[in-house]
């Protein structure tokens, strides 16, 4: 089954942000949409302040719902509407009887029409309506349809735009004793209103551009300073899993201080390690092969012989050399085997602050005890070169340095005769912990003493059968893994080899 190939971070979080986008711009133009019915019902509340006011003054003042008392009426209580701009009076059949605009005009208002007057280049005279009494001739049949059309008991407002003004006009029908005796229509000028929505409307873009802009910018950080290294360490990655040959380069990663540099040089080093790893496991593997080899080609030929002889002498030095064959199998199988869960272990262990002189002696308490069981006369000797009050202390893991000590020990003992010496120096420098095992054994035949610490090396005691050749190569390991240094030389003036261990000291 093909996998389902996954979209990436920034892909992902431009389509968070759209999604979040489209649901913020769903919710604003409902806002948008809200803004102004609500401005104009809020306007409209003044509105029925003045019809009740108006009202009151009609039914008080007993007037008379025509055109004559409706202008003197308006004439007589102007005040009423000083705070709006324009109040209409139409009969119960729609027809216009009043108008405040007569409150800014001559009485006689009614009775006259604007006319304007156009003289032609030919002299010819044409009479046209104002422009304003063609608005108001609209505005009464507009609001005369409304009347007969929809009103519905309820007071009702209408909202319109005229010569780019918009004007909000409330009709409510006037009840007197219970009896209808007309209409009242009050209207005001709200360009106010059409500005406040178009200020929000303003806002909200200027907002969501700002945001986008915020978004955009950050996306592109995003992409390059983040997504385009992840992308590039997984390439990195892939092409290791992948065994490929394309070079993928993350070295421009390394002089960052941040999380990402932090991380490739994490991967980095790992990478190299695992890589070490391998190399060191296929040679190793090689190198085990090499080595069972020899003792199974002898231990066949022995085998062999001893199938054909029949002097009992012959046959009992074919066993030896038969027995020591399975004993040198054996030991490179368990030591190659303890060796695979040493490494798996080492790299688990935590490190804390130990008295290297503390673990130098218990190892040494053990020895000489072995050698006393054995009847062997070796002496073991410690000697410290400097004296310190605060002990020697080391950053290591304790039974690995105890296996350090054990291993070098076991080596020297191997090379030693009886009533021979061994020494174990300790010394300290500024930085370091030096300490130096020294036997009386024939030494070191190499030119160079550091191939003892080879897998499998071949100078060995006679007693091969109880020494892989892997123990100073653990040895090395160990060492290494405390940030430390092995060194192996024979011995200046005196018959015997050296192995020098070199120790960060803890402070």
């Amino acid at each position: 089954m093909k996998q389902k190939k996954s979209a990436s971070i920034l892909k992902k979080f431009l389509l968070f942000n759209l999604a979040v986008f489209s649901i913020l711009g769903l919710f604003t133009i409902i806002y948008l949409k809200a803004i102004q019915p609500n401005l104009i019902k809020k306007r409209t509340s003044g509105h029925y302040v003045i019809i009740n006011n108006t009202t009151d003054h009609l039914q008080r003042l007993k007037i008379n719902f025509n055109a004559e008392d409706i202008k003197t009426f308006l004439l007589s209580t102007r005040f009423l509407f000083q705070s709006i701009d324009r109040v209409q009076f139409y009969n119960n059949s729609g027809d216009l009887i009043g108008d405040t605009n007569i409150l800014d005009l001559d009485q006689n208002v009614f009775t006259k029409s604007d006319l304007v007057i156009e003289e032609t280049i030919d002299g010819q005279v044409k009479e046209k309506n104002n422009l304003s009494q063609s608005i108001k001739d609209s505005n009464k049949e507009s609001i005369k349809q409304v009347i007969i059309n929809e009103y519905n008991e309820e007071p009702l407002t209408v909202s319109e735009k005229i010569q780019n003004n918009f004007f909000v006009s409330t009709l409510s029908r006037i009840k007197i004793n219970e009896k209808d005796i007309g209409y009242i229509v009050v209207s005001e000028e709200a360009n106010d209103i059409l500005n406040a929505v178009k200020e929000r409307k303003n806002f909200i873009i200027r907002t969501v551009l700002a945001v986008a802009l915020v978004i955009l910018i950050f996306s592109l950080f995003l992409n390059k300073y983040i997504l385009k290294p992840i992308g590039l360490l997984v390439a990195f990655s892939d092409a290791i899993k992948n065994k490929s040959n394309k070079n993928v380069d993350i070295k421009n990663f390394f002089v960052r201080e941040d999380e990402i540099g932090k991380l490739t040089r994490s991967i980095d080093e790992m990478t190299k390690e695992l890589q070490k790893r391998t190399n060191r496991a296929e040679t190793f593997s090689n190198d085990l092969a090499h080595e069972i080899r020899n003792p199974l080609a002898s231990l066949k030929s022995a085998s062999e012989l001893l199938d054909k002889t029949t002097q009992k002498n012959e046959s009992e030095k074919l066993l030896k050399i038969i027995n020591h064959d399975v004993e040198r199998i054996e030991r490179l199988i368990t030591d190659y085997s303890q060796m695979l869960k040493d490494e798996a272990s080492l790299s688990r262990e935590k490190m804390s602050k130990i008295n290297l002189i503390e673990v130098i002696n218990n190892v040494v308490e053990d020895f000489r005890q072995d050698l006393k069981n054995q009847n062997k006369n070796i002496d073991i000797i410690i000697k410290q070169k400097t004296n310190t009050k605060n002990g020697y202390y080391i950053l290591g893991i304790e039974n690995r340095l105890e296996q350090v000590i054990a291993n070098l020990l076991d080596n020297s003992i191997s090379f030693s005769d009886n009533n021979h010496k061994i020494e174990i120096d300790v010394a300290e420098t500024s930085i370091n912990l030096v300490m130096s095992i020294k036997d009386e054994g024939p030494g070191f035949s190499e030119t160079s003493p550091q191939k003892i610490f080879k897998r499998f090396y071949s100078n060995r005691p006679k007693s091969f059968g109880k020494h892989s050749g892997l123990g100073l190569n653990i040895v090395k390991n160990i060492v290494e893994l405390h940030k430390g240094t092995i060194a192996a030389s024979n011995r200046l003036n005196k018959k015997g080899a050296q192995v020098e261990v070199l120790l960060p000291k803890f402070s």
